[in-house]
């Protein structure tokens, strides 16, 4: 059903030069999102999950089993590449799991100074980390230093912790400890995702830095894309929950193909539940699916209608049996 729809993404007219990148969105954008989601869409690069790095050099197993892209090249099935993500503020320990998530076929290696998780900032990772500068530039270097000059080392911050003032400083920490990119996610973690998103940040930022820097934040439809690289100067958007609210919104920012009908986002909620009630993660299923439909209400209002019905229901099966029905229940002309 869905594999009728896709994989016709890389031959399409109109495109645009806007580079696009899935965020690493935790809890949300695994490795069967993944595929799903580089099957439809020309992306760039996706970025994983986090990698949460404490105190040891990760077994591979643990690299394996968050990336299995790994073994395949670091490349989704539709060969789109992927980097792995590190989170964690011990600048050796960084350094050494960076170095093994690259030699195990991670195309780069990506640190997170941006997740607003209150139980990572409650051990000084992910945002925490914003408020000290020194902390951040330690960690890029030393994984700079450690990892071959040809692979790209690259880190995504927010515009700050509790406010936006040192926005710039931890911009320049990245950049002066050897960067390739910096994606910057336009809100501070207090912020966290309320909008509008402070685009204008982003603009200082890339005219002060001789890296290229990654737009992000309140991309929700190829406008907002556009807009944004406008405003900002960037070649490159990153995109996280409009990607999830809108399956195909890459393609269409890339190319003139029109963004997905309700059907065609059925048809690949379909798709995603058979898979993922085959794989090692199905007891996740109900709430992933839910999960994934608290996205889709705000592009979809049959969405929020089929929301409604399912939500108070708690097995896979009885879930399954209502996406079956509505995707049934569907005119199929214009599919």
């Amino acid at each position: 059903m869905f594999r009728m729809l896709a994989r016709n993404h890389r031959h399409s007219k109109g495109k645009t030069n806007v580079r696009v990148i899935l965020a690493p969105m935790e809890g949300v954008v695994d490795a069967l999102m993944r595929d799903i989601l580089s099957s439809i869409n020309p992306y760039d690069l996706l970025v994983t999950e986090f990698v949460r790095i404490v105190d040891q050099l990760l077994p591979e197993k643990v690299y394996y089993r968050l990336c299995p892209e790994l073994q395949q090249g670091g490349l989704t099935p539709s060969g789109t590449p992927v980097r792995v993500q590190l989170l964690g503020q011990d600048p050796n320990w960084m350094a050494e799991n960076a170095v093994r998530a690259i030699e195990l076929g991670s195309h780069g290696i990506d640190a997170n100074f941006g997740c607003p998780a209150k139980m990572v900032n409650r051990s000084n990772g992910g945002a925490a980390m914003l408020q000290y500068p020194e902390k951040i530039y330690d960690v890029v270097k030393a994984m700079r230093d450690a990892v071959d000059e040809s692979q790209p080392v690259t880190a995504k911050i927010r515009l700050g912790f509790e406010d936006r003032s040192r926005y710039m400083e931890n911009a320049l920490a990245v950049y002066e400890a050897g960067a390739t990119e910096l994606a910057v996610h336009a809100r501070s973690k207090v912020d966290g995702y309320k909008p509008p998103a402070y685009w204008e940040y982003i603009t200082e930022i890339r005219q002060k830095l001789d890296i290229p820097v990654i737009a992000n934040g309140e991309i929700w439809n190829k406008q907002d894309a556009l807009r944004c690289a406008q405003q900002t100067g960037c070649d490159t958007v990153m995109i996280g929950r409009g990607a999830i609210s809108l399956p195909n919104l890459c393609q269409t920012i890339k190319t003139d193909i029109p963004a997905y009908s309700w059907q065609q986002s059925l048809a690949l909620m379909l798709d995603y539940s058979n898979r993922r009630l085959t794989g090692h993660k199905s007891n996740y299923y109900p709430s992933r699916i839910k999960q994934w439909f608290t996205y889709l209400n705000r592009q979809y209002p049959e969405a929020n209608e089929l929301f409604r019905t399912l939500r108070v229901h708690k097995t896979s099966d009885e879930i399954m049996t209502h996406l079956r029905q509505a995707y049934q229940q569907l005119p199929k002309s214009g599919s």
